[in-house]
């Protein structure tokens, strides 16, 4: 059933790259928060798995349109017919370098009240990863630079780590659960980084794109409540499953030698990984310029989740697995549970 129509007051929204990991989150915020949600879809995408999270987003009021960001003229007129005043981006790494063209087409319409671009990590002015993760970081420096100079009014979302154990290895917090047979730290594993919590990234995505404090400013999502290293989270892992766990430790030359090999995706992580949890980017430097605020700052009654609270979620989800795998191998006792070994 689709949503109940949405105020009028509220200006329309087009989201490019829902049915993404962090554009679903936003998606569903924008949706929750009562805008006109609308969400840019590629033609002629048929991934099972795009199609059914577009599919649930309609069901609960978004708006499909079909187009490409890289597409000037197409964006121009998608922009005007559809009367859209904010403008989200989501796109993945592979195509940071088409919002230039989002962005000329912003610029020509004349009628975008906000852009946020595609974000959604660190300061990528104030981080300095080895490459290849520098490339990415180069790319989303120059769509900055662009916007700034376009005079489209945006804001940046840094939101720092998502709420998970932090794999360097490209696996993707949403696809798996944190380790249930070893650890791997990252050098002394003392270096501490903020996390938050998909749907935190969304929810406070949207209570700033018609915020004015946030016109023209960097948001930083700084929880002190998720203010953790590897440790740290380590142990709070060990307390949900109720078993302590051996460490590995993964080096500052193992993190570097991941990187040089640039395998992509998986030495880029590698990099930002190296860039986090050994010289420490998201708390090197201090939210103090003008044109940077703190999200907490502008929202103290909004409370975040905490890494507690998504690790209880995440240890009952160990359990059903655990016992769907036991009654899996009594209705098929051929079944042979094989031994991990950690490695460093």
């Amino acid at each position: 059933m689709a949503a109940s129509p949405v105020p009028a007051t509220k200006g329309r929204i087009l989201i490019v790259g829902a049915t993404g990991f962090i554009g679903g989150f936003v998606a569903e915020a924008s949706l929750a928060a009562g805008w006109p949600t609308y969400v840019l879809v590629r033609p002629g995408s048929d991934c099972p798995l795009k199609t059914s999270v577009i599919e649930a987003l309609q069901e609960k009021g978004a708006i499909v349109i079909h187009g490409v960001i890289n597409d000037q003229s197409l964006m121009e007129k998608l922009l005007k017919e559809h009367e859209i005043e904010i403008v989200i981006s989501a796109v993945g790494g592979a195509n940071i370098l088409d919002q230039l063209t989002l962005i000329h087409a912003m610029k020509a319409v004349g009628t975008i009240k906000r852009f946020l671009p595609s974000e959604f990590g660190h300061d990528v002015d104030r981080a300095d990863p080895v490459e290849p993760g520098l490339t990415m970081y180069k790319e989303k420096r120059s769509v900055r630079r662009c916007l700034e100079e376009s005079g489209v009014p945006f804001t940046y979302i840094c939101c720092n780590s998502i709420a998970s154990w932090p794999y360097y290895d490209n696996t993707h917090p949403s696809e798996v659960l944190p380790p249930m047979d070893h650890f791997q730290i990252y050098g002394d594993g003392t270096i501490k980084a903020y996390f938050v919590a998909g749907t935190d990234i969304g929810k406070f995505t949207m209570m700033t794109v018609d915020d004015i404090r946030a016109i023209n400013k960097s948001v930083h999502f700084r929880p002190t409540c998720n203010y953790l290293n590897m440790n740290e989270l380590a142990s709070l892992w060990e307390k949900k499953i109720g078993k302590v766990l051996p460490r590995v430790t993964i080096s500052e030359d193992d993190l570097l030698a991941a990187a040089g090999e640039n395998i992509i995706p998986q030495s880029i992580v590698a990099s930002f990984t190296h860039d986090i949890f050994i010289k420490g980017c998201q708390i090197n430097f201090t939210i103090d310029g003008p044109n940077e605020v703190e999200v907490s700052t502008l929202y103290p009654d909004e409370s975040f989740r905490t890494i507690d609270e998504c690790f209880d979620e995440l240890a009952f989800k160990v359990e059903k697995d655990s016992e769907g795998h036991d009654e899996a191998l009594k209705s098929n006792p051929v079944v042979e549970v094989l031994p991990i070994t950690a490695t460093a």
